[in-house]
């Protein structure tokens, strides 16, 4: 059977061990690991690899030995209680051993968890779950983490008093940090906020969060709407190391003066106007960039447009050019010009 999005993590979290077994694939191996980890831990407890009721089968060895799956969902292990098969990285080349495990499985026999890459409609191991009328399939998006799946990761690390603006910027960070990253934050933010009765705050969160090269990017744009033109050439230094190129700079601020550029121009002040950016500002960034378009206002912003515009072109044209010299004369201009 089909697991939807919504009923499979309520189901990753609480599994039935009565089922037979469960397919989980999609094109993300860092979520898949994590949902993997997350229902074998639910069926055999903190303890279940230690006490042997855990076996890990490579689908590499079970193209060998097609057997080997039936007799791990058979064995009987020397401490009681559930017991997993898992078999990693499954293609269908494993999907006749599958269906004779499943074929063979009764209640009491160890859970058969499979994982795999990215399944089409017609894939045998595919069809094999989404058939069996006793076992799931249920397919990892790359999506970024909805507000319940948040929410669910901040109840597990202790974390009960998020304002919204808090759980904005929770959200924020979801769509830009890999799952890894992202739980590790929260785990992080649990240790930080440990004893501490206080909500949550956006600068508790932004204490926790990782470095990232779009927070970098971010840092270089608002020394140039701020006009701390000394600090550009440190922070290009920077950009360059981490590998990003001009172009891609040029394309972040241009994005950052629009949004200046809506903010300022909106008749019902800067707030109305972020509100209504396309993509979203971050909540920890509104203020920010608020006082960044009252700053401007909108003839000086017409005129940074202009010279990222000129800027863009030339750094696309054919013409060899040193592209970063040439954003950063065009990035100290835009610092002057805005004090």
């Amino acid at each position: 059977m089909k697991l939807a999005p919504r009923d499979a993590r309520a189901y990753f979290a609480k599994p039935d061990p009565r089922r037979a077994g469960l397919l989980i694939y999609g094109p993300d191996a860092m979520r898949i690991a994590m949902r993997r980890q997350e229902v074998i831990a639910a069926l055999v407890g903190p303890s279940g690899e230690e006490e042997m009721r855990l076996s890990r089968i490579p689908a590499s060895e079970l193209r060998k030995d097609p057997a080997m799956l039936l007799d791990a969902i058979k064995a009987q292990g020397f401490f009681p209680g559930a017991r997993v098969a898992f078999v990693e990285d499954a293609s269908d080349t494993v999907a006749k051993a599958c269906a004779a495990a499943l074929e063979e499985w009764r209640e009491g026999d160890a859970t058969i968890i499979v994982t795999a890459g990215q399944l089409t409609p017609r894939a045998a191991l595919r069809k094999l779950f989404e058939g069996h009328n006793n076992s799931y399939a249920a397919a990892i998006y790359s999506d970024p983490p909805g507000r319940d799946e948040i929410e669910a990761e901040l109840k597990k690390a202790g974390i009960t008093d998020i304002p919204t603006d808090a759980m904005g910027d929770l959200m924020d960070l979801g769509r830009v940090l890999e799952p890894g990253d992202f739980r590790q934050t929260v785990e992080k933010l649990a240790l930080y906020k440990y004893r501490d009765q206080s909500p949550v705050s956006s600068d508790d969160i932004a204490n926790c969060a990782p470095a990232t090269s779009e927070a970098a990017l971010d840092d270089a744009i608002d020394i140039v709407a701020e006009g701390r033109f000394q600090e550009i050439g440190p922070i290009l230094s920077k950009l360059e190391a981490q590998g990003i190129a001009a172009v891609r700079l040029c394309i972040a601020a241009t994005m950052h003066f629009r949004k200046l550029y809506v903010a300022a121009s909106d008749p019902k002040g800067p707030e109305a106007g972020l509100a209504r950016a396309r993509p979203p500002v971050p909540y920890m960034r509104k203020e920010r960039m608020s006082r960044q378009a009252r700053k401007w206002g909108v003839y000086k912003l017409e005129q940074a447009l202009k010279v990222l515009t000129d800027t863009d072109l030339q750094l696309r044209s054919a013409k060899p050019v040193p592209q970063m010299a040439l954003m950063e004369r065009a990035m100290i201009r835009l610092a002057m010009m805005g004090r």
